[in-house]
């Protein structure tokens, strides 16, 4: 029987290829590193549930999408049904970094008019002594996006709950503001199963029955 949840939330885990989207997935959602992992092919598909509050679960569904141009066109049509993101960058690239600008506006060009919220991640944090961007460049560039800035590592499970756990605080936050809501046609959230906390016919029956001397 599937876990219960309050919504679901799709997101999208975009930047250059070999920055380590993939890996950083599969450490999130199966707890494990791939010593070697094949490029991604378009568009693959993970999923796991997250507890932000106590009894309160929301299911996301992850897209690791393709970071080569041959594949772009593919990534671009997963844009739009999604509210959460995360982009990377290797820290010891920093040309990947670079490019965190124009990966930035293709998504919020192909997002509209939906919102999408991003959380930058400077991945592979374990190799520090081959960085070619320091933290505060990277913080800098976030601020700059009003976006938080977490550096990770899928190779020593460095802030990899972190990252995914935030940005689903962060959006879990706006829908209920309201800032983000369901919208027909839109996969971006969807309201989850939620059980029927009203007591049964019964137990109300019994609760009524009170001494009334």
């Amino acid at each position: 029987m599937e876990a219960i949840w309050l919504y679901q939330f799709r997101m999208i885990v975009i930047g250059d290829s070999t920055v380590g989207k993939s890996c950083l997935i599969r450490r999130f959602t199966e707890g494990r590193f791939a010593q070697a992992s094949d490029p991604t092919v378009g568009v693959d598909f993970f999923s796991r549930l997250v507890e932000i509050e106590p009894g309160k679960r929301i299911k996301l569904q992850i897209w690791d999408t393709a970071g080569q141009e041959r594949f772009r066109s593919i990534t671009r049509a997963y844009y739009r049904n999604s509210v959460g993101g995360l982009l990377l960058f290797d820290i010891t690239n920093r040309r990947s970094f670079q490019n965190v600008h124009e990966w930035l506006e293709e998504a919020r060009s192909h997002v509209q008019p939906h919102q999408i919220v991003f959380v930058l991640v400077g991945h592979k944090c374990d190799l520090d002594g081959r960085r070619q961007v320091s933290r505060q460049e990277a913080e800098k560039l976030a601020g700059s996006y009003g976006m938080r800035y977490v550096e990770t590592s899928a190779r020593d499970a460095i802030n990899v709950e972190k990252a995914f756990t935030e940005l689903t605080r962060d959006i879990f936050e706006l829908v209920k503001r309201g800032d983000i809501t369901i919208q027909e046609g839109w996969e971006g959230v969807k309201s989850g199963f939620v059980p029927n906390v009203v007591h049964s016919s019964e137990e109300v029956m019994k609760s009524d029955r009170r001494c009334l001397c």
